[in-house]
Parts: C-alpha cells; structure tokens; sequence
C-alpha cells in the first residue's frame, strides 16, 4: 500500500491524523515541527515522539519528501533542479542567487494546458497537476533550502490552475506551525486566470504577478490563447478591486518581442491600460526555445520601452537575464529528460 505524505498536511490535517490514532493532541504540534521547522526526511528523526507512536505514524504515513534527481549549474550561479514527481514525471525548480537575495522559481504543474506560443512548458502540453507535497518539496529538498528569502510561482505550469493545492503551499509557507514566512517575500505568477485569481486574491495577501505581453487584444491573443476567455482588460478589472498601495504588491510581466510587441505604439498603449494601478513592470528578454519564431528585443529597445513607461507614471526594470547555458527557459530541461527516457524504452 502506497503511503500517505505528511509533507502538505496542515495543522488541522495533522490534529485529525493523530486523533485517528488515538496519540495524544500536541503530538500534531511536534509533528509539524519537525515536517515545517526541522524538515526532517523520516519519522525516524522525530525523537521527542515515542517510538510506539512513530510504528503507528509509519504503517500508513511517511514524511514524503524527495531530493532532485538533476542539478545544472549556470556560470552565473543560477541552479535549475529536476525532480521526479510521483507519477514519474519531471518538474524543474530553479534557485537564482543574487547579493543579499536567494529566488526560489517554484513548479506548479507538469506540463500546461495554457498553450502560450513562447513557453517550452506549454510545448508539452499539460500531464499533471503538482500535489501540494510535491510544491512543498521543491522548497524543502534543495541543498539551498535554509538561505532562501523569496520564492516565485514562476515555474512549470499556471498556479491558478492548480489553485487549491496552491493555496494549501501557501497557508503551510506562511502559517505560524508551517514556515512563519512573511508573504510579502512570496509572489504568484498568472497569465490571468480569473476564477483562481479571485480566489488567492481573497484568501491571500502574497504578491501578484501577471503575463501580459501585449496591451492589445488582438495581439495578445495570437501569443496567449487564455485572452479569448480572459481578455487582460477583465483581469485588470477585478485587479482594480483590490488594495496594492500597502503590503502586497502587483507587477505585470511583459517579454519584449523583437518586432512584434516593443514599439512605440505598445509603450503608449500599456501606459493607458494600466493607469490608475499601483504597479510595476518587469521587461523581459526572450531566452530562444526551439520551432518558435521569436527573437528578443534589441537592449537599446528595452531601455527606450523602459524610460517611456517611467516616465510616464508606470515604474518599470529590466529583469536581468540569469541561467541562459542551463536551458533558461521553463521545461527545457525536463523536456530533453523526458525525451532521453523515451528514447531508452
């Protein structure tokens, strides 16, 4: 029988699951010490739990975790993680070291049912939503778990796609029995799925980030698909009914397209769409995938789109390109292993 993961469980999990077993009520407490504070891999580990009362936790549960399977170094620091997942499928993770900063860019699914015409994960279509012990994982099992400061849902797949067991992360990240982490150090990332979005917004106080790539309809559409059933005005709408003046912030991230979305008619038009919202804008080269004609923007470009937006009301920087010889983009790496298995069978 395939046992039960620990690892996601939150406090009032935990208090059902030793009640079941008939352990006393503060042993949930010191379980979820030992999962959350001391991130422990075994039951083994948890010393201050008689012995009797780990043999019961053990025949139907265990801590569930799992280290990464790959790890790829970039000249600049940057580490991309591969882990497999229970299914036996790929996730990445990647840690992006920076002065006094260290990034966590966390995996939500396997693959992505969004389809967006520059992403490597959408390219492998979508095989399975990420449990909340396997986006806990990635957190817990990497060498530089104990020096990270900020975590980014970023990575494979769209968050709010997978909203409750991403909500459930979040409550476990942030939670006084989980990790104590403040959620200003947390953002989401979203091409703008209104339904999840609405969710965390109501039940979260994390940072937001949204995909948005065009300021126009028409042309978004034709490089997100999700902007026929959530057009980014609607998103923009429900965004401006929410506080970000205060301890959560938004950010809109915007790839700039050589030919294709860095003009002067973009930058007049993202200034009149976003008017009215506290934000910022992060511009973002391309990393190059393969099939897609699509190239980044020249540098001079990017500076010009970035001096027109401040200028002009909208806070804007140009995110700086990390891990471009580690196969940079979201599910490079998990594809060629993907492949590199397919081809061994």
């Amino acid at each position: 029988m395939d046992k039960i993961a620990l690892v996601g469980k939150n406090i009032d999990e935990l208090k059902d699951i030793v009640s079941e077993l008939g352990m006393p009520a503060f042993t949930a407490k010191q379980i979820s010490e030992w999962l959350y504070k001391k991130r422990v891999f075994s039951l083994d580990e948890m010393t201050n739990i008689s012995a009797k009362n780990r043999a019961l936790l053990a025949a139907k549960y265990d801590v569930g975790r799992s280290l990464p399977v790959q790890a790829v170094e970039s000249t600049d620091g940057t580490k991309k993680y591969l882990f497999r997942t229970e299914g036996g499928h790929f996730i990445e993770s990647v840690y992006i070291p920076d002065e006094d900063r260290a990034t966590l860019c966390v995996s939500s699914q396997v693959g992505c049912k969004m389809g967006c015409m520059f992403c490597m994960t959408g390219k492998q279509s979508f095989t399975a939503q990420l449990t909340t012990t396997e986006i806990l994982n990635q957190i817990m099992s990497i060498p530089e778990a104990e020096t990270l400061t900020n975590l980014v849902f970023m990575g494979m797949g769209e968050p709010f796609d997978n909203t409750l067991a991403m909500l459930r992360s979040l409550e476990i990240l942030t939670a006084d029995y989980g990790y104590g982490w403040s959620p200003r150090r947390i953002t989401v990332s979203s091409i703008g799925l209104i339904p999840g979005m609405k969710v965390f917004l109501e039940r979260s106080n994390c940072h937001l980030a949204i995909s948005l790539h065009s300021p126009f309809s028409e042309e978004r559409l034709k490089l997100m698909p999700i902007e026929k059933s959530f057009p980014i005005a609607k998103v923009l709408d429900e965004i401006r009914k929410h506080d970000f003046s205060h301890q959560r912030r938004v950010s809109f991230e915007y790839i700039l397209f050589d030919g294709v979305n860095d003009s002067m008619r973009h930058a007049v038009e993202l200034v009149k769409l976003l008017r009215g919202i506290d934000c910022r804008v992060n511009l973002i080269r391309f990393h190059a995938i393969p099939g897609i004609d699509l190239k980044s923007s020249t540098p001079e470009k990017m500076t010009f789109f970035r001096d027109y937006l401040t200028s002009n009301g909208v806070t804007s920087t140009i995110r700086r390109s990390r891990g471009e010889d580690i196969f940079a983009a979201c599910g490079m790496l998990s594809t060629l292993e993907k492949e590199k298995e397919e081809a061994q069978q």
